[in-house]
């Protein structure tokens, strides 16, 4: 299918649909479901795959589901949305606002959904008329923010036999009608540390007879991100940052046991990969010199979100035909964590920022109580994800093909 037809049957499509999809997505806002918990959410998306014609098949926890569009010949392209809220209180005064005391959609997984809704809806009018050249997996994932549900596809083969995958996110600093991408990282790893040490405490006018655990603890604090940034290339982003620190109980005692909370994130997979090891060594350096022992537990969460060229590419010329000149825009890395990087460390893609402030309008920060979007946003993430699937189906090859191929 060329540029200008796609074009008129995305109209086609979304001047009957637009209303319902609007309607859906408020459906999703006023009834939240945290990770792993979203059994509603996968109900009401499985009932609409099932009446337009396709066959939903529901992750084995009951939350989540994969359902594939089109034959097995040719090509596959996955297209993941998350559907899972955040255990936040929703401040909005709007008639869609959170009916679940302590959760809402804050992060836009609302708005992901009901975009991979329409566009499986989409694809399926396409498969039914014969226009689809190949198949497309639609991967709507529970559990992002705990994080963990794209490991949970995968273990189910959610990523089998796929050879390119793409996945959007609301970027409430970035104008509807607008797309923001990057080549190679766009998000950050972000792992969870915590350092426990303890030592032989005291009355605070004898330190010397001490291990003097809070100035131990402070020189831990200081100069285990100090040390980092000397051992790791700079290019990397590998940050160290506390946010949580508690030892002693009293002014004049000095306690024989503290601890420290932090994250660390880094845009570098190698780098990711080295960090536990590394802090580790820092850290018995250090505690070593105050006389103190140090355990660190080390959690991982995800890795960065590394976009492959060629995928980027795909997605801007996409954007290019289904949203007009001038709808890409660049965007920034980011250090915050995103578990699509799963996904990327097995097949190549790429992960785009979608427009979702009103042109003028007030920017609102995701993972804020507050957070709301244009739902003029979820038509153009239709268009985007339709053509990008298409664009990629039609694997034309070399990058300066594709655009002769959407011509």
């Amino acid at each position: 299918m060329r540029g200008r037809e796609l074009r008129g049957e995305l109209d086609a499509f979304l001047a009957e649909i637009e209303q319902e999809l609007v309607a859906f997505r408020r459906d999703l806002h006023m009834h939240p479901e945290l990770a792993f918990a979203e059994y509603r959410t996968t109900q009401r998306i499985a009932d609409r795959l099932t009446a337009a014609g396709l066959t939903p098949s529901v992750l084995p926890r009951g939350t989540g589901l994969i359902c594939d569009v089109g034959s097995g010949d040719g090509p596959t392209v996955a297209l993941r949305a998350d559907i899972d809220a955040l255990p936040l209180q929703d401040e909005k005064d709007v008639s869609y606002r959170s009916t679940v005391p302590g959760a809402c959609h804050a992060c836009g997984h609302d708005v992901h959904t009901t975009v991979l809704l329409g566009t499986s809806l989409f694809l399926a009018q396409q498969a039914a008329a014969g226009l689809l050249p190949g198949r497309v997996r639609l991967i709507f994932q529970p559990a992002e923010e705990l994080p963990g549900g794209a490991l949970e596809v995968m273990a189910h083969g959610g990523i089998s036999g796929v050879d390119r995958i793409f996945g959007l996110h609301c970027d409430p600093r970035v104008d509807v009608g607008q797309l923001g991408l990057r080549s190679g990282p766009i998000t950050s790893a972000c792992d969870k540390i915590v350092v426990r040490v303890s030592g032989p405490g005291g009355h605070t006018a004898r330190p010397h007879l001490t291990a003097d655990l809070v100035f131990a603890l402070a020189k831990i604090l200081t100069e285990l991100p100090a040390a980092l940034s000397r051992r790791i290339d700079p290019r990397s982003s590998l940050s160290l940052v506390w946010g949580r620190v508690e030892a002693g109980s009293a002014a004049n005692a000095i306690p024989d046991d503290g601890i420290a909370e932090g994250t660390i994130r880094c845009l570098d997979e190698n780098a990711w990969h080295a960090a536990p090891d590394l802090i580790k060594a820092l850290l018995e350096s250090v505690a070593g010199a105050y006389g103190v022992e140090a355990v660190m537990d080390y959690t991982r969460g995800v890795p960065p979100v590394v976009n492959d060229e060629v995928s980027v590419e795909m997605l801007a010329e996409a954007a290019e035909r289904a949203l007009g000149a001038g709808a890409v825009v660049p965007t920034q890395q980011s250090l915050g964590g995103e578990d699509f990087a799963w996904y990327l460390e097995s097949i190549p893609g790429a992960f785009a920022r979608l427009g979702t402030r009103s042109p003028d309008g007030v920017t609102y920060d995701i993972h804020q109580g507050t957070f709301d979007v244009d739902e003029k946003a979820i038509a153009m993430g239709v268009r985007v994800m339709a053509a990008t699937a298409l664009t990629a189906l039609w694997d034309v090859g070399p990058i300066d093909s594709i655009s002769n191929a959407m011509a």
